[in-house]
């Protein structure tokens, strides 16, 4: 019984999602192998792939708009993901599948989202 005990503890400790890309610096992992690079000038975020731009994020104000080829593709604000004023996701959902900050996280959510990663 006491096994038993200690192997519920053990597995109730274990977080109930593990994200598939994780932050490593400026790379984006997946597996332990880069997919993404992410980077940074002040508050503004470009991600590309192989050297190729896949979209950016651009602060301005309190807003960050995700960008594809200069056109807006969804905003972020307050831990909100919004796309043509209307709520999206949250940064939270964003960071279940990416183990990133929170601002990049999402951007990475939004480009796959919109199908540019």
């Amino acid at each position: 019984m006491k096994k038993l005990m200690v192997l519920l503890a053990a597995v109730s400790a274990v977080p109930s999602f593990a994200a598939d890309y994780k932050c490593n610096g400026e790379h984006v992992e997946k597996g332990g192998s880069t997919q993404y690079t992410v980077k940074t000038s002040g508050a503004d975020y470009t991600v590309e792939k192989g050297g190729s731009t896949k979209g950016k994020a651009v602060k301005r104000n309190s807003k960050l708009y995700v960008e594809v080829g200069g056109s807006t593709v969804a905003t972020i604000e307050n831990g909100k993901i919004e796309k043509g004023g209307s709520s999206w996701a949250t940064v939270s959902d964003a960071q279940r599948i990416y183990d990133c900050p929170g601002d990049i996280a999402a951007t990475l959510w939004v480009l796959d989202q919109a199908g540019k990663l």
